[in-house]
Order: C-alpha cells, then structure tokens, then sequence
C-alpha cells in the first residue's frame, strides 16, 4: 500500500510585517515621535493594505494595516494643527522670559554701579553733591558694565543712584 501524499500546501495567512510596522510606527507617533513615525506608518499601512487586497484578502492583518492608517494620520493632523498653536502660546511666553532676564542682569549691573560709587565716595571722602565720573569708578569694577539690551547707563551726583535710558531698566527703591 502507498503512503497517501501530503495535501497541498495552504495558502499562508501570515500576517504581512509592513501591517505590523504601521500599527506600532502608529502607535508610537501618537505618544512621542509625532512626524518622525507617523508618516512612516501611513506608508507601511497603504503598502499593507494594497498588498493585501493584490493577494485576495488571504493574508491576515488587514485591521492591523488600517490602524496604523489611522494612528498616523491622527498624529500628523495633530502635528499640522495642534503643535503650531501650541508654539503660538509658548513664544510670547520665551520672548517675556528673554526680556525678563536682560532686565534682571541690567538691575544687577546697576547694583554693582551703585555699590562702586559709594565704595568710590568713602574711600576718596566725598560729599553726596560730588559729581561721579566713569574713571573714577574703574578701579572698583571688574569689568566695563553693559546694559545687555542696549542701553546705555547714566551717572550723576555720589547721592544719586544710577540709571538706565531703558524704561524698567531701574533699581527698586529703596525700603
């Protein structure tokens, strides 16, 4: 007696791997990556699904193709409408934070001005109606001071405090 032959072989119904790759690029561009995987993933997902449909429907993954679809258009539409509005409310908020800072290191030039004028007005014995000139305070600063936003700083009488041509550029009042 002959052994029957072996049936034929089915058709596979694997999964293709480019419906596999659509769905994590998918998922992973709505959590992090945005740009950078979702169009990788609708790409993989319209490959997928046409090489599905070429095969008859035979091979599996369809759903797994269309997620992927939709994971990485959702994510590029977030990245086309969502992510400019986002920067349109952060950069007002980067730009205060920029002017912000070059006032506070203007205030802080201005302090060091001030404390140089009165070290200059002890050491040299000096009445509060003195005029202050920049060569007099050299030898008490460490370095030329610079208004950082460009203004330029103004010195008066020993009892004055100096000043910025800047508005808000000033030292807070004394208590």
């Amino acid at each position: 007696m002959e052994p029957n032959p072996p049936p034929p072989a089915l058709p596979s119904s694997r999964t293709p791997p480019l419906a596999i790759w659509s769905l994590v690029l998918g998922i992973l561009s709505l959590t992090c990556f945005s740009f950078l995987t979702g169009i990788p993933a609708v790409i993989c997902g319209h490959v997928a699904q046409g090489k599905i449909r070429r095969s008859g429907g035979l091979p599996g993954g369809s759903g797994m193709a269309l997620a992927g679809l939709i994971t990485g258009y959702i994510s590029i539409a977030l990245a086309i409408f969502v992510l400019p509005i986002l920067f349109s409310i952060a950069l007002p908020n980067f730009v205060k934070a920029r002017n912000m800072a070059l006032q506070n290191a203007c205030i802080n030039n201005l302090r060091q001005l001030e404390g140089a004028i009165e070290m200059w007005a002890l050491e040299n014995k000096k009445s509060d109606d003195s005029p202050v000139r920049w060569q007099d305070l050299k030898p008490h600063l460490k370095s030329e001071l610079v208004c950082p936003s460009g203004g330029t700083y103004r010195l008066g009488l020993a009892s004055e405090r100096p000043t910025c041509s800047i508005p808000g550029h000033a030292l807070p009042d004394r208590p």
